[in-house]
């Protein structure tokens, strides 16, 4: 008796999941073959992303290693078009390498470059903020106090590793203007940070001690 309604039971158990592929066989078709599109289009866009990142790899070293004084020309264009393209690696040593090499005069033209790459480009966090101070550096000598703290407030409002840069820049430039207070200032609130790189903190610390002492 067991037996026979172990027997029965697997039979209908057998004839649900029968019935059950017959009446969703659509819907069952239609799922593999979505799952296999998504799993192909992933290794598409995977090995596309690759082979693109490989050959802006390619064409950054080549332009690099071809520059020359007498080809500044071309190497500023093939530089521009690589920082257009907003590779997270390769465009902004881009513009490291013109900034370098005093490729492009015009300051303002440079700003615009560090704008595609700071705002239109996908980078991690501390690389943006990295290129965040590069453009305060890059303009400290020229720019005015608002400009400078504009530029320079996303990290010294943050907990990036780049705050103390930012703040002993401002330190620096204050000092610089002969602005001791606020110089002073900056100095302080770098030596009283969690973690602040431990040049710098020791720098400002001398900074301090030698020159805003009371």
């Amino acid at each position: 008796m067991d037996e026979d309604l172990s027997i029965i039971n697997a039979n209908t158990r057998n004839e649900k999941i029968k019935n059950f592929f017959v009446n969703n066989k659509k819907v069952l078709i239609s799922s593999v073959i979505v799952l296999v599109l998504v799993v192909i289009g992933v290794y598409s866009y995977d090995k596309y992303t690759t082979d693109k990142k490989k050959q802006i790899s390619d064409n950054f070293n080549a332009i690099t290693i071809d520059h020359s004084e007498n080809s500044k020309d071309t190497t500023l264009n093939k530089l521009l078009e690589i920082i257009n393209q907003k590779d997270p690696t390769y465009s902004p040593l881009s513009l490291y390498f013109i900034i370098d090499n005093n490729l492009l005069s015009d300051q303002s033209e440079v700003n615009k470059l560090f704008d595609v790459i700071i705002d239109e480009t996908s980078l991690d966090k501390e690389i943006k903020n990295l290129v965040i101070y590069k453009k305060a550096l890059f303009n400290a000598d020229q720019a005015n106090e608002a400009d400078l703290l504009n530029m320079l407030n996303p990290l010294i409002n943050s907990e990036s590793v780049w705050k103390s840069h930012a703040l002993y820049l401002m330190a620096e430039y204050f000092y610089a203007l002969d602005q001791k207070q606020k110089a002073k200032e900056f100095f302080q609130q770098i030596t009283t940070l969690e973690n602040p790189n431990p040049d710098i903190r020791i720098e400002s610390e001398k900074r301090l001690n030698r020159d805003l002492s009371d």
